[in-house]
């Protein structure tokens, strides 16, 4: 789950509601001329002062912690109980590393131009410039980073129209089965005792409830229900943790190495999960102490690594080959655990309203900007009705929950996390001087992000088509 000071052309929520979630607009709009980073002055819902470090390290790990968290046991499953947690150690040492490389790019290149911060985007712009021969290209630079948030975040919407529509769905087909009883039997917890519609006409329900709630003329009126949604969850995930660790089968004889071609689908997964660097910059923006960010990040993350290695081997471990795209789908068919569902599903509904609100602050505008006064708000209606048409629209074309997550990680998210950062760093100290040995640890990075972009896209494309073609047998998980 993924927070991003106005840019561009305001939008009629933006002109009727006063100022927005700062953390969420820094990330797409560009930063005035003004002081010197250190002489930075900060606005935050009528305050002076910026975030505090506590405050900063709580954005962190929201930032990081969501769908992807819960589907991260079928991520150990695709890598193998032993090289899963190994692989996502190495992916959070790299995108930690990314994102301190993206602090530092960011420093260097305000402090050059005299300004008080950069966005993700801007960095990117400004870095390109750097180099001569790429300097009349650096316009597109923006506009790709641009084009993958945009990407990454209606990808994320998608997830969520599937995720809920999963859930619910073995909700409602177990409700007359529900019990007291909370007793494991290692495979997918529900039984189906009630017919039920089908997946994506449960979306379809949830469409008209999400274009009411991007509706929403300021993020500030959802702040008592994100409130709510932040302590559900973390309760939900407390007792989902806690399930899974009390339930672990003994000899554990899962395979310590998954198959070769599924584990594509694992860093498309793992990377999906840790794909919270759009958030880096703008929470650094808003801090009153800058220089303590980095610290703090290395606290956050190593936070939710550990809690992403912990979850994902103890999930697997719990539920072994019958692990569902979202390791809520095992959970038993008790009250409790049927509560924990809708929980969380509440919690992934409102925050459905903060990850759109990326993508229509990039879209929007520029289209709101040509139209004349009167029909600025009927059209910035239109267009976020459309985008989340859109976004239910490909949820029902691919109304499968891992390999949706998979795909939108292999397609954007490692883009965003590992290969734009190595190479901004290149750009940016280009003329400063970059040792061959930083070149070469960059440009692996880069490869590395590049292979499991290529290897996840196709295996995530491949399994789709194979799933469609071969019938519903062949999902991840035994409920339909």
């Amino acid at each position: 789950m993924n927070g991003r000071s106005s840019h561009g052309a305001p939008t009629w929520s933006q002109i009727s509601a006063g100022p927005e979630s700062p953390e969420k607009m820094d990330a797409l709009c560009p930063s005035t001329l003004g002081p010197s980073r250190p002489q930075r002055r900060y606005e935050r819902f009528g305050e002076q002062s910026g975030t505090t470090v506590l405050q900063t390290l709580i954005h962190i790990l929201k930032g990081n912690i969501g769908t992807g968290l819960l589907s991260l046991p079928l991520a150990v499953k695709n890598a193998g109980l032993v090289l899963g947690p190994v692989s996502l150690l190495g992916m959070g040492i790299i995108a930690l590393h990314c994102m301190e490389v993206l602090v530092k790019c960011s420093h260097h290149l305000s402090a050059k131009l005299n300004r008080p911060s950069l966005t993700y985007s801007e960095a990117v712009q400004y870095g390109m410039e750097n180099v001569s021969w790429l300097r009349r290209h650096s316009h597109f630079g923006k506009q790709t980073v641009n084009l993958f948030l945009v990407i990454t975040q209606l990808g994320f919407c998608c997830v969520y129209f599937v995720f809920l529509s999963d859930n619910i769905k073995q909700v409602v087909e177990a409700a007359n089965a529900t019990t007291i009883s909370c007793q494991i039997n290692h495979t997918n917890q529900t039984q189906v005792s009630v017919p039920s519609f089908d997946s994506r006409i449960y979306m379809l329900f949830f469409l008209p409830a999400f274009v009411l709630l991007v509706f929403t003329p300021s993020l500030k009126y959802l702040a008592p229900l994100s409130l709510v949604a932040n302590v559900v969850m973390t309760l939900s995930l407390a007792l989902i943790y806690f399930y899974s660790v009390t339930n672990i089968r003994y000899p554990i004889d899962l395979p310590k190495v998954g198959r070769a071609r599924d584990y594509p689908l694992f860093f498309g997964t793992a990377i999906f999960a840790f794909e919270g660097i759009g958030v880096v910059l703008p929470l650094e923006n808003k801090m009153q102490k800058p220089k303590s960010f980095l610290w703090v990040l290395y606290l956050g993350m190593g936070t939710v690594t550990l809690l992403y290695i912990s979850l994902g081997t103890v999930g697997y471990m719990c539920f072994g080959a019958d692990i569902g795209g979202s390791i809520t789908l095992n959970l038993p068919n008790c009250w409790m655990y049927q509560a924990v569902k809708l929980l969380y599903c509440f919690g992934i509904f409102i925050t459905f309203a903060l990850q759109f609100y990326v993508p229509a602050e990039i879209l929007i505008p520029p289209v709101v900007a040509r139209v004349s006064d009167s029909w600025k708000r009927p059209v910035d209606l239109l267009l976020r009705t459309s985008l989340v048409i859109f976004t239910c629209a490909l949820a029902i074309l691919i109304p499968m929950l891992d390999l949706v997550i998979s795909l939108v990680g292999s397609v954007s998210s490692s883009f965003l996390a590992l290969i734009f950062p190595p190479l901004l760093q290149i750009l940016t100290f280009h003329r400063e001087g970059v040792s061959p040995l930083v070149v070469l640890k960059n440009v692996l990075i880069s490869l590395i992000g590049f292979v499991g972009f290529v290897s996840g896209t196709y295996v995530a494309i491949h399994q789709i088509i194979s799933r469609s073609t071969h019938g519903p047998e062949e999902a991840s998980y035994g409920v339909q």
